[in-house]
């Protein structure tokens, strides 16, 4: 076994995860600023494993400190082939590209236990993830393919079995499930009930709380659920985690990036380091080294722009836009009766804006930026800021494929909150 590669087992006190459903992977990037390492991350969307691929390569050449060639990547001055050649087998295979399902999992379970074999790992100490929201947010539902399929009968709701297959296999010390907190109403609450009968039975005492990520100085007002579970017979408990506001705005966030038209792309920083706000210094959001990714913005047509305008405006004034109130000249939707705030200003002066969500995707509508001289919706490197992803962090895939996956994460920094706090109970 290679010395220099990320070592993926108990060495020197230093704890590893495996993460089920894991998106781009905002989970696994708390608990890897944790100092936590990974055997498996499993994810059915492809781009998605490839932002993971990127990321286990950012570690893996940070570690033999060789970050030159990631910010050649990330600067396009080498192709991501080139950037492969430089990173060993053994660490791109703990991002396994499956579906999880009864057929699946045989399969996965064989991959990571031969990497347990290989790096002579004999325990699990966390699992993490969760299966996708969709199937229990109203929002979700309503952008998503099953939209027409009663919510009882979303074969998403039984990804969680998935989940339980996973504790029952490796016996993880601990747990963390995230998710929507339509999870506990959905499907008049039995669908909450049977997740925790079914975690329960296969060993574990849990417990669950109604987590905002604005309380883990994200400025973000993004709620969530979070399970934790302990092995029966453990003294291990769910973590209290002090609520800590950040006393930065969200422009804190944006304003040291440079500017940008509709359509339009602009790697760049408006502000020196040295210029950029203390937040973002403090929360490793952005370093000395870092370049800018991402930093693009989808092509808004001249209607939507004038209503972005208007949205600003009264934004600025203390109120917000009603669709149903707008120029008829401007209405697309004979719909005038509900969802009257599809468009929405992300909040520049406020302590925490709305939820990023994966709808980002289809349009900007809801996340318009503050600034009224770009009057556009945010860029892709904004939303991973939002969400606080660190600006070396690299998403592939297509514009809208970045979208989805950042507004599927779990904010990094409120990931690594609870990963130190479930670290101290597991040293």
């Amino acid at each position: 076994m290679r010395i220099d590669k990320i070592m993926f087992k108990n060495e020197n006190g230093q704890l590893n995860f495996i993460d089920l459903f894991a998106g781009a992977g905002g989970l696994s990037e708390g608990f890897f600023q944790a100092g936590f390492n990974p055997i498996a991350h499993v994810e059915m969307n492809k781009s998605a494993s490839k932002t993971l691929e990127t990321r286990s390569a950012y570690y893996y050449l940070k570690k033999n400190n060789e970050l030159d060639l990631y910010y050649q990547y990330e600067r396009g001055q080498i192709t991501r082939d080139e950037l492969f050649s430089h990173i060993p087998d053994d660490v791109i295979k703990t991002v396994i590209n499956a579906e999880m399902s009864p057929d699946t999992l045989p399969g996965i379970f064989e991959q990571i236990d031969t990497i347990l074999k290989e790096d002579k790992v004999s325990d699990v100490d966390v699992i993490i993830g969760g299966p996708p929201c969709q199937a229990y947010s109203l929002v979700g539902r309503a952008q998503s393919s099953h939209m027409l399929t009663p919510m009882e009968e979303d074969p998403r709701n039984e990804l969680y079995k998935m989940y339980t297959r996973f504790l029952t296999k490796y016996q993880p010390k601990m747990f963390v499930f995230e998710n929507v907190a339509g999870l506990l109403t959905a499907r008049g609450g039995d669908a909450f009930k049977n997740l925790t009968a079914h975690l329960k039975r296969v060993g574990y005492e849990i417990d669950f709380k109604e987590q905002n990520a604005a309380d883990f100085r994200v400025l973000q007002k993004r709620k969530r659920i979070i399970i934790i579970g302990w092995r029966k017979g453990t003294d291990h408990f769910y973590p209290e985690f002090e609520k800590i506001r950040s006393n930065a705005i969200v422009y804190d966030l944006l304003d040291d990036l440079a500017p940008v038209e509709r359509g339009q792309e602009n790697d760049a920083y408006r502000l020196t380091y040295d210029q950029c706000s203390a937040y973002l210094k403090e929360n490793n959001i952005r370093t000395e080294e870092d370049v800018v990714t991402h930093h693009i913005a989808r092509p808004n047509n001249d209607r939507d722009v004038t209503i972005y305008g208007m949205a600003i405006d009264a934004y600025n004034r203390g109120e917000k836009i009603s669709y149903d109130r707008l120029p008829d000249e401007l209405k697309t939707h004979r719909n005038q009766t509900s969802f009257k705030d599809r468009f929405k200003v992300v909040e520049g002066n406020d302590e925490a804006c709305h939820t990023v969500l994966a709808h980002l995707a289809k349009d900007g509508h809801y996340f318009i930026h503050p600034d009224r001289a770009q009057c556009r919706s945010i860029t892709v490197r904004e939303a991973a800021r939002l969400q606080t992803f660190p600006d070396n962090f690299f998403f592939e895939g297509s514009r809208g494929e970045k979208f989805k996956q950042i507004g599927n994460a779990v904010p990094p920094m409120m990931a690594k909150a609870i990963a130190e706090e479930i670290k101290k109970q597991l040293l």
